[in-house]
């Protein structure tokens, strides 16, 4: 995989709005946001893609998935709902080539999503 702006935050070379971290993820504020609470939740190891994923890596797809509900917790808004997001690829709006989940919140958000 490439080095990417995601391991650039990472390894801190790059400023981001970090609001969750532990030893797999780390998550921080979309530059883009669609929604008000618009967070990036990206594993440490370098996936490019949903597809590069192998059977070892269920475990750390599970940690991105619950480190995203305890921050909807966390900050109040999960009750209300929110969606969860991996785009894959180009067709699948994927821009940035590391693996990373959208955590959207914080208002209605319509269906179909685009």
């Amino acid at each position: 995989m490439s080095d990417t702006l995601f391991s650039k935050i990472i390894r801190r070379e790059i400023p981001a709005d970090i609001v969750y971290e532990d030893e797999d993820v780390l998550a921080f504020r979309d530059i883009n946001p669609q929604a008000p609470q618009h967070v990036l939740f990206i594993p440490r190891k370098p996936v490019a893609t949903l597809n590069d994923l192998g059977e070892d890596d269920a475990l750390l797809i599970g940690r991105l998935v619950l480190a995203a509900t305890a921050y909807a917790k966390a900050q109040g808004f999960a009750e209300n709902g929110y969606r969860c997001v991996i785009n894959c690829n180009g067709d699948g709006g994927q821009s940035v080539y590391h693996l990373h989940l959208h955590l959207l919140g914080g208002r209605r958000l319509a269906w179909p999503p685009g």
